[in-house]
Order: C-alpha cells, then sequence, then structure tokens
C-alpha cells in the first residue's frame, strides 16, 4: 500500500475567493492528501482551521457530495436549518444539489482539525449562499451569480 508523508503534503494556507470573501478563511490551512496520493475521483483534505476562522463561505454544491469528520477540536457547523456543534469523532455529510448552503466556523479556543472528502465532477457548480458569487470545476473562476467575472483588484 502507497504511503502517504503527510509532514511533506505542501499546506496551502488560505482560500482563492476574491476579496474581501477571502478574509475570514485566510488562516485556514489545506493539506491536499488525495493529490499527493494521486487520486483523481474523490479529493481528500486535512484541514487546520485556527479560532475564528471559517472553513469557506456558506456553500452547496450541484454535482458533488461532501463528507467531513472532525478529528481534534470543535467546529460550528452552519446550515439553512441551524447550527450544530461538532466535536472529535464527529461527521457531518452534504448531497449534491440539495441547496443546502453549509460551512464550518471555529468559535473554541483551540485549532480544530478535520477531513474534508468530495467527489471531483467536472460539471460541479458550487453555489455561495449568503453571497454573489459562485464558482464552476470546470475552469475554477469565481463569478457573480449572473456570470460576470469579480474585478480583479
Amino acid at each position: 500500500m502507497p504511503g502517504i508523508d503527510v509532514a511533506t503534503v505542501p499546506k496551502i494556507k488560505g482560500s482563492g475567493y476574491p476579496k474581501p470573501f477571502d478574509r475570514p478563511c485566510a488562516e485556514r490551512v489545506r493539506q491536499r492528501l488525495g493529490n499527493a496520493g494521486g487520486l483523481t475521483d474523490f479529493g481528500v483534505n486535512l484541514m487546520h482551521l485556527p479560532p475564528g476562522g471559517w472553513s469557506s463561505q456558506r456553500h452547496w454544491h450541484s454535482h458533488e457530495d461532501e463528507l467531513v469528520y472532525v478529528l481534534e477540536g470543535e467546529l460550528t457547523l452552519v446550515e439553512d436549518s441551524g447550527e450544530t456543534v461538532l466535536r472529535a469523532g464527529d461527521c457531518a455529510t452534504f448531497a449534491k444539489g440539495t441547496g443546502n448552503g453549509h460551512h464550518m466556523i471555529n468559535r473554541s479556543g483551540a485549532m480544530a482539525i478535520y477531513l474534508e472528502v468530495g467527489s471531483r465532477q467536472p460539471s460541479d457548480l458550487t453555489t455561495c449562499s449568503d453571497i454573489d458569487m459562485m464558482s464552476s470545476n470546470a475552469d475554477g473562476r469565481f463569478v457573480h451569480k449572473d456570470g460576470t467575472p469579480f474585478q480583479q483588484s
């Protein structure tokens, strides 16, 4: 079985969101374990989210299922229906196409570590629930919901 030395997997800090939507996620750190292992059908990310940080903007996927598994710490899952505290050993799933916007916020005083697993569907469209932004897997660009691109600053 091929092993991955997690310590050698690059750490990516922040997000690719355009300003100012990148701020709440600026301190998150992602390690793309699936990429490091050569996976192509689904992605697996090891995430570190410090106190006060957001996992992402609240969003939902048209063609991708997601799963989150908390390894350490505590996160507040925010969905359309409200908030749920997730602790180490807790898991949450998000079915594609539901329109249920979700993200997690670390409201605790300690680092939270979790796994993020998702399919890699080229036809997926990610729609942000609370802001005028979406992104297509086909090109990875962030655009307004009417399709116009964000102005570069």
